[in-house]
């Protein structure tokens, strides 16, 4: 009996060390807006972190600025992250050990560990107008100075707090900053160190409509959580030391701060929410496949040991073998939108490369070529598998979206050209006749481009014509197209039946 009770003791002690140490790190986005490069970058590489080290990644939906809350963008939020394919091991919707995953659902929580900061003397009541606030920010900037609250509710006794309480009046809760310059160890930057009492009062923690702040829900939530480790944007590195000021009021441990460097634009400006071509979901519409752009946002990011002069699509697979947090870099860096393409005809090869990918990408072109051409008689309409696949494997250094399979260049592989090209000349009429007939007798497995090309030049020499006028012509009878693919490669890509078609309808 007593040795059963031993082992149940050593295995939730165990259990318990494990816990302790178990990697788990968060996404915790707001509402407010869709998901662009910026949310998706700290997303991923807090994905990447958590699976380099077998631990766990946590969706969490911060929603405590009601006001500003799109109702959609909860749900467009998740959708976006299942398709660049992050996965949460708990969210709102699943849930988890240590939910609720929306904020404003953890009200109570809340109220109960303000009420422990305000027992302690960590807190204080506020009862500054707004009015006052607004005079003392004009008042700062006039005489040159930073704007901020002037603690003047910090000194008010519990007698003239209970008054002010019992008349009623609204009232917002505010942290005590210490006057200690918080030095902390970023696992990016290294020591860091921010006097954030010269530039700021005490901030609230408390509103007066009963939601927590940002950064009081994020200290308590990150802790209630078991949040180990916390990789955001470099933009909130002046609020840490806050934060671990408020993680030592309740005298809880903090977890481990990393930082991300700025992505910016490729002319150097910032990335705005309100811009346009950044979301998840435009990208996603445009084309791009969401391996695409994972290394789109990496190779911008750092954290992998990437060679440059390797033209490389990394799956997530190697992005995860790979993640060095060290290796980030820390200083912002451009995006290069011409990278982005690249990534994406390097998907397009990757994905082709596996059969197994197949009717995915036929299925994904069939739809292109039917909304690019919808019910026309002229059109040819060639949907079959086997020919989209050719297509594909043809034209896959060529294009570096799918959609780009019905642009005008490509138009020749699923339509007739409307236009006819003007052929009057006796001799190259009788090049026509002769290439014809010539198909005639081919086989359809003869028709490579090596070999064509070779006919072509005999052809030319034959009937005594000029060979780039010759293939002018051709190009006009197949595509409709003054330049583009080798007349060659087109007669191997439309087929032996296709071409002999588009011959006849040119000749008297």
């Amino acid at each position: 009996m007593r040795s059963g009770i031993l082992r149940i003791v050593n295995f939730l002690f165990l259990q318990k060390r494990y816990c302790s140490k178990q990697v788990r790190v968060r996404f915790a986005p707001s509402p407010t807006g869709y998901l662009h490069l910026g949310g998706l970058r700290t997303a991923l590489y807090n994905y990447l972190f958590a699976r380099a080290n077998d631990g766990s990644f946590v969706l969490r939906i911060e929603d405590t600025d009601q006001s500003r809350t799109i109702p959609d963008a909860i749900e467009r939020l998740q959708d976006d992250l299942l398709w660049v394919g992050i996965i949460s091991d708990e969210n709102p919707m699943r849930g988890g050990p240590y939910g609720p995953y929306l904020q404003s659902k953890r009200l109570e929580i809340y109220k109960e560990n303000v009420q422990k900061l305000l027992d302690n003397k960590s807190a204080y009541f506020c009862f500054c107008t707004e009015q006052r606030l607004d005079l003392l920010r004009r008042e700062a900037i006039k005489c040159g100075h930073v704007p901020k609250y002037d603690n003047r509710c910090r000194h008010l006794s519990d007698d003239e707090v209970k008054e002010k309480l019992r008349t009623g009046g609204s009232y917002c809760i505010r942290f005590k900053l210490s006057p200690d310059v918080e030095v902390f160890d970023d696992m990016i930057y290294g020591s860091v160190a921010h006097d954030i009492g010269k530039t700021e009062g005490d901030p609230v923690i408390m509103k007066s409509d009963g939601y927590p702040t940002y950064h009081f829900a994020n200290v308590v939530d990150d802790h209630h959580m078991k949040i180990s480790h916390v990789l955001r944007g470099v933009e909130w590195q002046i609020s840490t030391p806050k934060h671990i000021m408020l993680y030592k009021a309740f005298g809880w441990k903090p977890p481990v701060y990393g930082h991300l460097p700025l992505i910016l634009n490729s002319n150097g400006t910032k990335l705005s929410k309100r811009q346009d071509g950044i979301t998840v979901d435009s990208f996603r519409k445009s084309g791009i496949f969401p391996l695409a752009l994972l290394n789109y946002v990496t190779h911008a990011g750092g954290g992998f040991d990437r060679d440059s002069s390797v033209q490389e699509i990394y799956t997530y697979e190697k992005l995860i073998k790979q993640f060095n947090i060290k290796r980030i870099n820390v200083n912002s860096t451009k995006l290069s939108p011409e990278k982005l393409l690249e990534f994406n005809r390097l998907e397009i090869s990757r994905l082709l490369s596996n059969p197994n990918n197949h009717k995915f990408l036929v299925e994904r072109v069939r739809k292109l070529v039917q909304e690019a051409f919808p019910n026309n008689k002229t059109h040819i309409l060639r949907l079959e598998e086997d020919y989209i696949i050719t297509i594909l494997k043809w034209a896959q250094n060529r294009i570096y979206k799918l959609q780009d399979l019905v642009g005008v260049d490509f138009t020749f592989i699923w339509a007739i050209p409307t236009s006819l090209a003007d052929v009057v000349q006796p001799e190259y009429i009788d090049a026509i006749k002769n290439l014809n007939e010539k198909l005639t007798e081919t086989n359809e497995n003869s028709l490579s481009t090596d070999v064509t090309r070779k006919y072509l030049k005999e052809l030319a020499k034959n009937n005594g014509i000029s060979f780039p006028m010759l293939m002018k012509i051709l190009r006009k009878i197949l595509s409709g197209l003054e330049s583009g693919p080798s007349v060659a490669e087109m007669i191997e890509i439309l087929g032996k039946n296709e071409t002999q078609l588009r011959l006849k309808r040119s000749l008297p």
